[in-house]
C-alpha cells in the first residue's frame, strides 16, 4: 500500500469535509443577527435540517460501503455494483419523493408546518439529491478521485454560502425600490424559507458535474447481485440510523414535546449555541479522517491494542483542551451568535462533554470492528438513542432545551460506558487510564475554576476572566506538551 497516497488522498477528503463545516460554520453568526430569537425562525431551520440528515441515511441504507465492498469482492463487476447500487438508491430516492409531494400537506401539517408546506417538499428534494450524489461521491472515492470529490463539495459549499450572503444582506436593501419583494420575503419567515430553496439551487447544480458517474444508470441491473448488497447493507442501515437518531432525535422531537411559537423559540436558541459546542465535533472529524487509516492499516500489527492506547490518550488530551479553550474564551466566542440567543449559553459546556463522549464512543468502537462483531456498534448506539430519547421525552416538557443537552450527554455516555465495558473482553486494550483521568481531573478542575470566577455575584471584568482563564489554560498546555513528549531529552 503507498502510504504516501493514503496520506494525501485522506488530507484532501477530511479538507473538504473540514473546511466545507467550518464555512457553514460562519453561515451561524449571519442567521443568528438576521434571524431574531424570538421569531422562532432559526427554531425552523434546526428542525428541518434535523429531519433531513435521519432520512439522508434512511434513503442511503448503508449503500456507501456496501458499494466499496462488493467493488472489492471476488468474481464481482465493478461496474454493474456501481450500477446496481446507484439504480436502488436513486429508485429509493424518486419513490420517497413523490410519496412526500403526493401527500404534502398531511406530511407538512404532522410536521407543524401546515403554513408553509413549500419547505417541506423543498427538503425532501434536496434529501433524494444528495442520497443520490451520495452513491456518486463514493465512487469518486473508489476511483481515487479526490481532487474532484474536493471540486463538487466546495461547488455545492461556496455558492450556498454566497447565496444566503445575498438572501440576508442584499435582498433586504432593495425592499423599497422592488414592487412586492419585502412581502414575498416576509412570506418566507423573513427569509428562512429561502435557506432551504438555495441550498436546493446549489445541489441541483453539482448534480452537473456528476455527467460521466450518470453513465452508471446505463448499466444493466443485476437482481441477484442486489439481493446480495441488501443482505449485507440492512445492518449497516441500522447502524447508521441510530447514530443519526443520537444526533438530531431531540431537534426532532422537541416540537412535539413543546408545541407552539415557544418551543419554536427555545429550539433556535438551543440550535444556536451548540453551534458553539460544534468547535470539538470539527477537532473529533479532523481526528477521525486522521486516525481511521493508520488503525485499519495496522489492524494485523500484534501493536495494534497499543496504537488504540495512544490515539485514545492523545484523543482525550486535545478534545479536552478544545473544550477548555472555549470555556476560557466564551466572553468573546458568543459574540458568533446574537445576544438574543445567549441565554442558552449554559449547555454549551454540556453539549461539548457530550460531544467528547461520542469521539472516545468512537474511539472504542474500534474493538468490534476489528473483530467483525459489528452488531454490538448497533446495539450499544441503539441503546444510547433510547437513552437520550427518554429523557428528551421525560424533561423536556420540565426544563426546556436543557433537556436536549443532558440527553445528548447521557446518551452518549451510557454507549461510551458499554463499549469500553464489553470491549475489555472481546479485545483488550491497555488504556493509559492514569493519564486519561489525570488530564480529566486537571481540566474539570480548571473548569469549575472558571465557571467560580465567571458568577455574576464576583462582578469580575470578562478580560480579567480570560487573563486568568489563559493561565491556567497555559497549565493545562505545559502538562500536554509533556505528554507528547516534547520535553524529553
Amino acid at each position: 500500500m503507498n502510504l504516501k497516497s493514503l496520506a494525501k488522498d485522506t488530507a484532501i477528503y477530511g479538507l473538504s469535509s473540514i473546511v466545507g463545516r467550518f464555512l457553514n460554520y460562519l453561515l451561524v453568526p449571519l442567521y443568528t443577527y438576521k434571524i431574531a430569537a424570538a421569531s422562532g425562525g432559526y427554531g425552523i431551520v434546526t428542525n428541518l435540517y434535523a429531519y433531513t440528515a435521519l432520512l439522508l441515511a434512511l434513503l442511503t441504507f448503508g449503500m456507501e460501503t456496501t458499494l466499496f465492498r462488493f467493488s472489492n469482492k471476488e468474481g464481482e463487476d465493478k461496474r454493474r455494483v456501481y450500477g446496481t447500487a446507484l439504480k436502488m438508491v436513486g429508485l429509493v430516492a424518486l419513490v420517497f419523493l413523490a410519496l412526500v409531494l403526493a401527500f404534502i400537506r398531511p406530511i407538512s401539517g404532522a410536521m407543524g408546518y401546515s403554513d408553509h408546506p413549500e419547505y417541506v417538499g423543498c427538503m425532501a428534494a434536496i434529501v433524494a439529491l444528495d442520497a443520490f450524489q451520495a452513491i456518486m461521491f463514493s465512487k469518486l472515492r473508489l476511483d481515487g478521485r479526490p481532487i474532484k470529490f474536493m471540486f463538487l463539495k466546495f461547488a455545492f459549499i461556496i455558492p450556498n454560502v454566497l447565496l444566503n450572503l445575498v438572501v440576508f444582506l442584499v435582498l433586504p436593501r432593495f425592499f423599497g425600490s422592488v414592487d412586492g419583494l419585502q412581502e414575498f420575503y416576509h412570506g418566507f419567515n423573513d427569509g428562512v424559507g429561502l435557506i432551504f430553496f438555495v441550498n436546493l439551487l446549489c445541489t441541483s447544480l453539482v448534480t452537473l458535474g456528476f455527467i460521466p458517474e450518470l453513465r452508471g444508470l446505463g448499466v444493466r441491473f443485476d437482481g441477484a447481485l442486489a439481493r446480495r448488497m441488501l443482505k449485507y447493507t440492512w445492518p449497516l442501515l441500522l447502524l447508521s440510523l441510530v447514530g443519526v437518531l443520537n444526533q438530531v432525535a431531540d431537534k426532532i422531537l422537541f416540537p412535539y414535546l413543546m408545541p407552539g411559537e415557544e418551543g419554536r423559540v427555545q429550539l433556535g436558541i438551543y440550535g444556536a449555541c451548540v453551534k458553539i459546542a460544534m468547535i470539538v465535533a470539527l477537532l473529533t472529524q479532523a481526528f477521525r479522517y486522521a486516525y481511521e487509516p493508520i488503525v485499519f492499516n495496522g489492524s494485523r500489527d500484534r501493536n495494534s491494542p497499543r496504537t488504540l492506547a495512544d490515539g485514545m490518550k492523545y484523543f482525550i488530551i486535545f478534545a479536552l483542551l478544545a473544550f477548555l479553550a472555549v470555556v476560557v474564551y466564551m466572553p468573546v466566542l458568543r459574540h458568533l451568535i446574537q445576544p438574543g440567543y445567549w441565554e442558552g449559553l449554559g449547555v454549551v459546556p454540556i453539549v461539548m462533554m457530550a460531544e467528547i463522549f461520542m469521539g472516545v464512543y468512537f474511539n472504542l468502537s474500534f474493538w468490534y470492528k476489528l473483530t467483525d462483531r459489528t452488531w454490538w456498534g448497533a446495539v450499544m448506539s441503539a441503546v444510547g438513542a433510547g437513552c437520550m430519547i427518554c429523557v428528551n421525552v421525560l424533561l423536556v416538557p420540565v426544563i426546556g432545551y436543557w433537556a436536549c443537552a443532558w440527553g445528548g450527554f447521557a446518551g452518549y455516555g451510557v454507549a461510551m460506558l458499554m463499549s469500553w465495558l464489553i470491549g475489555r473482553k472481546y479485545y483488550p486494550v491497555p488504556y493509559d487510564m492514569k493519564s486519561i483521568l489525570g488530564f480529566t481531573a486537571l481540566a474539570l478542575g480548571i473548569f469549575a475554576a472558571m465557571t467560580a470566577l465567571g458568577h455574576p455575584r464576583l462582578g469580575l471584568s470578562p478580560w480579567l476572566t480570560m487573563g486568568v482563564g489563559t493561565v491556567l489554560l497555559a497549565v493545562y498546555g505545559c502538562f500536554t506538551l509533556k505528554a507528547v513528549g516534547v520535553f524529553r531529552k
